[in-house]
């Protein structure tokens, strides 16, 4: 297996310098190994929702299913929960995902459900053509912005620490060697999953220059201690001047969601099969 076999004939319709391309090559390479390591390509789902970011699952050949807007996160949960040997992965945009979807990921976070999510974060809605996003910055000037945003960006990895995530990871589409060991770091892990991925849109939200400026890599951070990965993912609040750290904030080992729900589904088909031995002997 390569990265070639993945391919699809579909015709790639991104923007020249998109970040998407980072985020495609990356996953197709990643995905290349786990199978090379022996887990087969088949028993791999990928979801997406709408946007930009959806076309990814167009340009792979594997399984895949595209979610409405906002609805990847329940969708990739329904799939685990049906056949708990697949890995699923989810692919949203910062609006799909922190906007209409946002109490999804919170939930899936909570339950710790075994599947990863892949956030396109271009913090601006591309297909749309430029509107702001929840993690737009403060002043942010789009088609529904004119004179600029007057709220604050949410900070979604906080939210995620405090939710219940047990791993926590930021990468940057202009750092492929990161973004590959953490993609392939955050699907092997299990539990729930989820990396959001600095993505300049080089058409309406061109943040490269920005990027490349701020971003750096974590190094003698422990990310089984749940005050350093705060601190490190509340060091850049998406709005200021601050470094930004890439990396892995947070991972733990807990019971996955999944598990919890076979074991009482085999409590329960026991217990029938108790009451049914049981009626049977007074017939």
């Amino acid at each position: 297996m390569n990265q070639k076999q993945l391919a699809t004939s579909a015709k790639n319709t991104w923007c020249p310098g998109c970040g998407n391309f980072a985020i495609l090559n990356t996953i197709k390479k990643v995905l290349t190994v786990i199978n090379e390591e022996g887990f087969p390509l088949d028993k791999i789902v990928m979801v997406s929702g709408i946007g930009c970011h959806a076309k990814i699952v167009d340009y792979i050949d594997v399984n895949s299913y595209y979610a409405i807007h906002g609805r990847v996160t329940p969708v990739a949960e329904g799939i685990k929960l049906a056949n708990p040997d697949l890995k699923v992965i989810g692919f949203a945009g910062d609006g799909d995902a922190y906007g209409e979807g946002l109490e999804h990921i919170v939930f899936a976070a909570k339950r710790n459900i075994d599947i990863t999510m892949i956030v396109h974060n271009n913090r601006v809605y591309g297909l749309t053509t430029g509107q702001y996003t929840p993690t737009s910055p403060l002043g942010f000037k789009g088609r529904s912005t004119p004179s600029g945003t007057a709220e604050l960006p949410l900070n979604p990895l906080e939210l995620m620490l405090a939710s219940g995530a047990t791993f926590i990871a930021r990468a940057y589409s202009n750092r492929m060697d990161l973004l590959k060991r953490t993609f392939k770091e955050a699907i092997l892990h299990k539990g729930f999953s989820l990396i959001d991925v600095l993505q300049p849109c080089v058409t309406f939200f061109n943040t490269y220059e920005y990027y490349n400026k701020h971003v750096y890599e974590l190094t003698s951070h422990d990310s089984q201690i749940f005050d350093q990965a705060l601190k490190k993912i509340s060091e850049w609040d998406y709005n200021s001047e601050a470094p930004i750290a890439l990396g892995t904030f947070y991972k733990i080992e807990k019971p996955v969601f999944e598990e919890q729900i076979l074991k009482q589904k085999t409590k329960v088909l026991d217990r029938n099969l108790k009451i049914k031995e049981t009626l049977a002997n007074y017939i």
